[in-house]
């Protein structure tokens, strides 16, 4: 149930990517939508697991297309700086969503069993909007030899390729903490479920907060110098929460990870789309997607055996200390991108 629309958007964004490109942004946006919202309500009214778990796959589809439609748009939107900054307000207000729906799905879990399914019909209010505001950008072709967006022709689809990667490994290390936080809280006593879903809650508040001021440290540190930092919060992260001896010793090292979530995240998509050749950013908008949710499909299949063989802290504090090997690897590209810019003053 959790695990296939994650699989199905990692499968479906790349096709999902050349839609975008060839039939345009909109439409796709439009018709993912609304497959949205008809198979997320769909556990309204299915009455076996089959036929439910084909509804969260075509939610996965669905999701496949929002996404990597949004991104293309913000791409094709937006440029330098305005993009940055948008791309960390709409990393705010999918922590705050997540915050709100989550919560609200919770408390129409005390209702009815079935009655979680109806937060997706919230996609139906976006519809209308979407026809009257979203226009189909004007993509321009690129010049002959021309093969990159932002960062020229000769970095683009490089930098294209290690953003791809660090998709990949932050979600693989990043949903140790959502699938495995509530059995590790257990190990330390604290049974409720209520308590998990507020650590999971103020991590996620976190990463709001930090993603609204994004633009203004990504403006700093260059786009390798965020990722460097961000990998090495989610490293003290994890560090500390595999050191953790208790639920409120926990919960610091969680509002460490979420901080790392807002940089990460948008940073992400920033990067992308700045070195994506607008001709194909909607595939590298769907290789993106895709690479994010291969990530979190791969997570709970790497860790489940780590933490059955060695347990709950050390496969935390190894996952830590993977990503601090991996801060150390961006801190080295941002100084030497820095190199060329210094020598020239």
């Amino acid at each position: 149930m959790l695990t296939i629309p994650a699989l199905f958007i990692a499968l479906c964004a790349p096709v999902a990517g050349y839609v975008a490109d060839r039939l345009g942004r909109r439409p796709l946006v439009i018709g993912s939508v609304l497959l949205y919202a008809i198979a997320g309500m769909s556990g309204l009214f299915l009455d076996t697991l089959p036929a439910i778990l084909v509804g969260r796959a075509l939610l996965g589809v669905s999701v496949a297309g929002v996404m990597t439609g949004a991104t293309a748009l913000v791409g094709d939107y937006f440029s330098g700086p305005a993009r940055e900054r948008f791309m960390g307000y709409q990393s705010t207000f999918i922590g705050f969503g997540g915050l709100i729906f989550l919560t609200g799905g919770g408390l129409l879990a005390e209702l009815h069993w079935r009655a979680p399914f109806a937060v997706y019909g919230a996609a139906l209010v976006l519809l209308p909007m979407i026809f009257r505001h979203i226009a189909e950008p004007t993509r321009l072709q690129p010049e002959p030899g021309t093969r990159s967006g932002d960062a020229g022709p000769l970095n683009g689809m490089l930098i294209i390729v290690g953003v791809f990667a660090a998709a990949i490994l932050n979600s693989l290390i990043f949903y140790t903490v959502p699938t495995q936080l509530p059995f590790y809280l257990r190990t330390l006593g604290a049974e409720a479920p209520t308590l998990t879903g507020l650590a999971i809650g103020g991590m996620t508040l976190t990463s709001a907060l930090v993603s609204f001021v994004y633009g203004r440290i990504r403006g700093r540190m260059g786009a390798a110098g965020v990722f460097a930092l961000a990998f090495a919060l989610m490293g003290a992260g994890l560090l500390l929460v595999g050191m953790a001896g208790s639920y409120m010793t926990i919960l610091p090292a969680l509002a460490v990870t979420g901080a790392e979530l807002g940089l990460m995240m948008p940073n992400l998509g920033a990067t992308a789309m700045g070195a994506a050749p607008s001709a194909i950013r909607g595939r590298i908008a769907g290789g993106l997607t895709a690479s994010i949710f291969i990530g979190q499909f791969i997570s709970p299949v790497a860790s489940q055996p780590a933490i059955a063989h060695f347990g709950f802290a050390a496969t935390y504090g190894f996952a830590g200390a993977i990503m601090l090997a991996a801060a150390v690897v961006a801190l080295t590209a941002a100084a030497k991108r820095a190199q060329p810019a210094f020598a020239s003053r």
